[in-house]
């Protein structure tokens, strides 16, 4: 069974955005959604909070999961280990649609951590804002009731400009629309979710190391 789960959050991409990126995925990958649960409670709860998520969880088995980003499961550190661990431990394989990422119980390790590494760092990077909108924050866009036809064209090699013709609406605004969904990057990634090689090296080269002077601050 084919389930897609999606949690909106209003600083990220919301439930809208999600569904037509989830489902260009599983049309390109060939993976039809049976069941789909779209998760409305707030990121701060915990997964002790989180009744609906864990029944879900808890009752899949030899299934496959269809999720955004990581963030979607949760942005607490410790969370996201026990639902990876109960996720793989389950034989449930893991579709992360923004990184193109597959896991699964045979999956690299390097690849497991890279993703959780990718959390870790956005979570610090929130924490060191404060306040305010976070990078990669989304507004309700003239363009998103043209989300599938615009990732369907980007998908058959047309460029922007050759896009803006076709829809007849201006470059430069289809051009920041594009960018600031990274819907590039999502289609190039659909692709490499077929080869392991290129996907591992990514996800790797986005691990970061402890430097010296984070060492030093943290001990203040």
């Amino acid at each position: 069974m084919v389930v897609s789960y999606i949690r909106p959050d209003k600083d990220f991409e919301n439930v809208y955005e999600q569904l037509k990126l989830i489902n260009a995925y599983s049309t390109q990958m060939d993976l039809p959604i049976e069941t789909e649960m779209i998760d409305q409670l707030s990121q701060n709860k915990r997964l002790s909070e989180r009744c609906d998520v864990v029944r879900l969880f808890r009752s899949l088995k030899n299934d496959t999961v269809l999720i955004y980003d990581t963030w979607v499961l949760s942005t607490n550190i410790e969370d996201i280990v026990q639902l990876f661990s109960c996720l793989l431990k389950n034989s449930i394989e893991v579709h992360f649609v923004k990184q193109g990422i597959v896991i699964n119980p045979q999956s690299d390790t390097m690849v497991v951590l890279g993703l959780i590494d990718q959390l870790r760092q956005l979570v610090q990077n929130e924490e060191k804002k404060g306040i305010g909108r976070p990078k990669g924050s989304k507004s309700v866009s003239k363009f998103d009731g043209q989300l599938d036809e615009i990732i369907a064209l980007l998908k058959s090699g047309n460029s922007v400009s050759e896009i803006s013709r076709l829809l007849k609406v201006s470059r430069s605004s289809l051009k920041d629309y594009v960018e600031s969904r990274e819907l590039k990057t999502l289609v190039r990634d659909v692709v490499l979710s077929n080869n392991g090689e290129n996907t591992r090296a990514i996800m790797i080269e986005t691990i970061q190391c402890p430097s010296v002077k984070t060492i030093k601050e943290e001990s203040r």
